[in-house]
């Protein structure tokens, strides 16, 4: 028996040694899956944030078109409001499905700033279904577009962690303008 208790602490060492391994193993395991879990999580929120955001910019550029239609806007390719109306029901029949996948995956606040900005775009649709001849107007909702677009880009980046993005804002020289 003595020989036993001489090699009791090596064995216990070895007992001890295999349970911390086994441990380490398994928390490292559930680590590794919980990272990768998250990061598929944030390639599916990415995909549906840019889905939408895509969604909610056809009907956004079949405004620009119908409002140049109707003289409030210098987009080049003007539209007539007869002819756009089954683009902007498609567009937004588009929008509903990955609206709904943004309700699901988004966070509370990416959620809010897309519907800031989807309400922005529906009264642009409104206005111009109403035909009004009003560029300031115009002006004015597109700029409230704008901002909400960017709110909501703004949301996104900051979900997801991404480094801050470009404003989406530049000039571009109209027909006759010297600078």
């Amino acid at each position: 028996m003595s020989v036993f208790l001489q090699q009791l602490p090596a064995l216990l060492g070895v007992v001890i040694g295999a349970l911390g391994s086994y441990l380490a193993v398994v928390r490292s395991d559930s680590a590794r899956f919980r990272r990768e879990r998250d990061a598929r999580w944030e390639e599916r929120r990415l995909a549906v944030y840019s889905d939408y955001a895509q969604a909610v910019k056809r009907t956004v550029t079949l405004t620009y078109r119908v409002a140049a239609h109707l003289g409030n806007d210098p987009h080049p390719h003007p539209l007539a409001p007869q002819e756009a109306e089954p683009l902007l029901t498609e567009a937004t029949a588009g929008r509903d499905p990955v609206g709904e996948a943004l309700l699901m995956l988004g966070s509370a606040e990416v959620v809010e700033r897309a519907r800031e900005w989807v309400v922005a775009v529906m009264e642009m649709e409104t206005f111009l279904r109403a035909g009004t001849r009003d560029p300031e107007a115009w002006q004015r909702l597109l700029e409230r577009q704008r901002a909400a677009r960017q709110a909501y880009y703004g949301a996104v980046r900051e979900d997801l962690a991404l480094p801050p993005g470009h404003p989406a804002r530049w000039s571009v020289p109209v027909a006759g303008d010297q600078r």
